[in-house]
């Protein structure tokens, strides 16, 4: 599972510089940090625009492991700065025969491109308000 962590990331790299070439005017500015030993891998992603210092634009995190039955898991989650961590959005992809990483690493780049999910609008009530007014919010 080692060597996934390391080419699914240049695989999600690619990615999202095939759909962005170009991000806020400026290039892309990557960090990657590996470890092997714990199955953890993080790819922090940021804008760099001219000689400027690189804004950060949020992260992916990786965690390798394997399952009970002996096939890999690799959990995928992203994050983007500025957005609370209910923001987030997770995915596991599991090893199966017929698993296209490539195809994965696409997905997961597009889907960090598009932005964090909408989250859903959560009334904020004070403990003096009513019940109705709870029921009528929901």
């Amino acid at each position: 599972m080692s060597i996934r962590l390391s080419s699914f990331l240049s695989q999600v790299e690619r990615g999202l510089q095939a759909d962005a070439p170009i991000l806020k005017g400026g290039t892309w500015d990557t960090s990657r940090t590996l470890n092997y030993h714990t199955g953890l891998a993080r790819l922090a992603l940021g804008v760099r625009a001219g000689t400027n210092m690189a804004e950060p634009m949020g992260t992916i995190l990786l965690q390798a492991f394997d399952l009970a039955d002996g096939s890999s898991c690799l959990k995928v989650n992203l994050s983007w700065t500025d957005h609370d961590e209910a923001m987030q959005c997770v995915r596991s992809i599991f090893e199966s025969p017929t698993i296209d990483w490539a195809a994965e690493a696409s997905q997961i780049a597009s889907t960090w491109l598009a932005g964090p999910p909408a989250g859903a609008e959560i009334a904020k009530l004070t403990i003096a308000e009513p019940a109705e007014a709870l029921a009528a919010a929901v």
